[in-house]
């Protein structure tokens, strides 16, 4: 049996190179509108994909579930999991709440997060973004939501002191299409989102595509539909003992990403700050001690 905490989507990709041709179909079809369509009857997921019932019987049994009704299952547990609201989620954690203090309950939770998203984030990846993000014949562009899009701004917050060509993107969908306008080929989107994934997000990385513009997503374990978009998805761990999803291991990677970046171009980038500490003085930003 596959292991819960992983997605659906995770184990079929996992083992794509173990499926015949008609299987591959089917997970084809599973995968174009995950997890939706994989919730009818067995003989209408067959029917979709174009394949007979057995075919979705012996897939099911090769990705390690015992049968397609606890295949549907777990599709089902992640389609709550991440359609969950505030409440719902406070609900569950508060009937499962052992009797510690909320400080050792958050950091508990947040270093199960840590460790599970340390261990399937992928370092060849991570340099691959940061590489992305260094290059200054692209511009950059950063995104999120309701929420995540205070991340977003602590990203773009940095990143605009380390290079130039960087825009902070509002989450007012209406002020987008005028960026993706002045999006290049090769040019680099950030996005932002998180369960309950923000419908327009996934249309923003759809023409941003299309357009030659490269997606890189932060998301959570259950994984955004933008995903289908992005050419580096960062799935964090984002549990706490809360009504609210925690960011804390998402900002742990965006703060190692601007390291990375700063760090490969040190010189520029002390020139730049040089440069900015001078405008802050002029401005007189920040007291000084007398």
């Amino acid at each position: 049996m596959p292991n819960a905490s992983k997605r659906v989507a995770d184990v079929i990709q996992a083992r794509l190179e173990n499926l015949t041709r008609a299987e591959r179909q089917l997970a084809d079809s599973l995968l174009d509108n995950y997890p939706v369509s994989g919730l009818g009857s067995i003989t209408t997921v067959a029917e979709n994909a174009g394949v007979s019932t057995p075919t979705v019987a012996r897939m099911v049994q090769k990705l390690g579930y015992r049968g397609y009704a606890e295949f549907q299952a777990h599709l089902h547990q992640e389609l709550e999991a991440t359609l969950s609201n505030p409440i719902a989620k406070h609900d569950r954690w508060a009937s499962n709440a052992p009797g510690t203090h909320v400080l050792n309950r958050f950091a508990e939770a947040v270093m199960n997060n840590m460790r599970q998203s340390l261990g399937e984030l992928d370092t060849a990846s991570f340099d691959e973004v940061a590489g992305l993000l260094a290059d200054q014949r692209r511009s950059l562009y950063f995104v999120g939501g309701r929420i995540t899009g205070a991340l977003a701004e602590y990203f773009f917050t940095h990143m605009q002191v380390i290079r130039p060509k960087t825009t902070l993107m509002s989450s007012n969908t209406s002020a987008w299409p005028q960026h993706v306008l002045n999006m290049n080929p090769g040019d680099v989107l950030v996005i932002f989102d998180i369960r309950r994934y923000e419908a327009d997000m996934a249309t923003l990385a759809q023409v941003a595509k299309a357009g030659g513009v490269e997606i890189v997503l932060f998301t959570d374990e259950w994984s955004s539909p933008v995903s289908k978009h992005a050419r580096h998805c960062f799935k964090l761990a984002v549990e706490a003992p809360s009504a609210w999803d925690s960011s804390v291991v998402t900002l742990f990677v965006v703060e190692a990403l601007v390291e990375a970046v700063q760090n490969s171009s040190w010189a520029e980038t002390r020139e730049r700050m040089n440069t900015l500490e001078g405008l802050f003085e002029q401005a007189r930003l920040f007291r000084k001690p007398r």
